[in-house]
């Protein structure tokens, strides 16, 4: 009888611990989305094409990202300035995938942010005009 004591005050004892550890998951992840939200992460945003496994775009900056599922694209928000923000939209097919890295531990300016495109991937273009 004593047995079961002991073993079933250490199950409780590991199911406490173990939604403690949930909980505090919970508020971390929570903590760090209203961050992002608020503009006060310095993140990094990579779009890959599984396919050639090539970058085709990356976005630096302190931003807020929505993966918009049912029209297949990522709404970014990025601010560039006291009170002064720019909207991007980003289409995404089944065959890319992305990546959001917080890097806001590196010295960069408050306000800076950049897009970079793999030229590699552009096909040219020529209009042709027929009468």
């Amino acid at each position: 009888m004593n047995k079961k004591k002991i073993i079933s005050f250490a199950l409780v004892a590991v199911l406490a611990v173990s939604l403690c550890a949930c909980r505090q998951a919970n508020r971390a992840d929570h903590n760090i989305t209203q961050e992002a939200e608020n503009f006060n992460i310095y993140r990094r945003l990579t779009v890959i094409d599984c396919i050639t496994g090539q970058t085709l775009y990356t976005v630096e900056g302190k931003m807020n990202i929505k993966a918009d599922t049912e029209d297949h694209q990522l709404e970014v928000i990025v601010e560039t300035g006291k009170g002064k923000y720019k909207k991007h939209i980003f289409g995404i097919s089944d065959n890319m995938s992305y990546i959001v890295e917080d890097i806001s531990g590196s010295e960069v300016s408050k306000y800076h942010y950049e897009i970079n495109f793999n030229p590699k991937l552009w096909i040219p273009y020529k209009p042709t005009v027929s009468d």
